[in-house]
């Protein structure tokens, strides 16, 4: 089943909309270049964050309500959320896209199905997007190649696991998800994005967090009130804020105005 059929067309002013929110105005046509090149842009304008499951927001899996919550309310999101919405942008620009499944590592043990989304896009080969896992890879990574594969972030691997085709995907030699080569409906990642949002043993519902990644390829972290910059070196530095201080730094770093603090 080609599930790009399953999904409505990004109506062209939301499109529009969206382009401008990663500040891309001419996409170009899609290809390689031009996936890596909305990919970075992704990654430096919408941030991953989960303060709607500490505002008391609903997390809503509908392409319209994910597209909405990135573009028009100007937040961002976690994989679900993220992945989700820019699945949508890449289909609007002709771009084939699947919904895969991830089960993330802990150690060297993975994690539930549908624990994380991540999307195939079909070029003249296959390739692994992912806007919405944190600090991960920078550039789309080709899914059928088996040997390392640089990127700003470190040194990807795509290793095949077991007899049924599933693909771990490891950095600088640690593993951080196993894929599902199979396509899915995004009404089937509902029931574990539900758990992740509601569940006392979900680190998600723990503590707050927001990060993106900056124009010089580190990162701004709000992790509750602690304000974290991460050199593209890998060297950090904190400064724990106020209330005020911390509703400032959405507003600064992020692009997000709240009116209280989440949790």
């Amino acid at each position: 089943m080609d599930h790009d059929k399953a999904y409505e067309e990004l109506a062209p002013a939301a499109r529009t909309a969206y382009l401008e929110r990663i500040g891309v105005p001419d996409p170009g046509e899609p290809s390689a270049r031009e996936l890596a090149r909305l990919q970075q842009a992704h990654l430096r304008a919408v941030p991953f964050e989960n303060l709607s499951i500490h505002l008391g927001e609903p997390v809503v899996l509908d392409p319209a309500a994910l597209v909405a919550k990135l573009v028009d309310r100007r937040r961002g999101g976690f994989c679900y959320e993220l992945n989700g919405a820019f699945a949508e942008l890449l289909r609007s620009l002709g771009y084939r896209v699947s919904l895969l499944a991830g089960r993330v590592f802990d150690g060297e043990r993975p994690g539930p199905p549908f624990d994380h989304l991540a999307l195939r896009v079909d070029l003249d080969e296959p390739w692994l997007a992912d806007v919405g896992f944190g600090r991960f890879s920078r550039l789309p990574l080709r899914l059928d190649e088996r040997g390392p594969q640089s990127d700003p972030h470190g040194t990807f691997t795509v290793v095949p696991y077991g007899a049924h085709g599933e693909l771990d995907v490891r950095m600088d030699g640690a593993p951080q998800y196993r894929l599902d080569p199979r396509p899915y409906p995004l009404a089937d990642f509902a029931p574990t994005c539900w758990w992740q949002s509601t569940s006392p043993d979900s680190h998600f519902t723990r503590s707050t967090t927001c990060s993106v990644l900056t124009e010089d390829g580190g990162r701004t972290t709000l992790s509750a009130t602690r304000l974290i910059r991460t050199a593209p070196d890998g060297t950090r530095s904190e400064r724990q804020l106020t209330a005020s201080e911390t509703l400032t730094a959405y507003r600064e770093h992020f692009g997000i105005a709240l009116d209280r603090l989440p949790g």
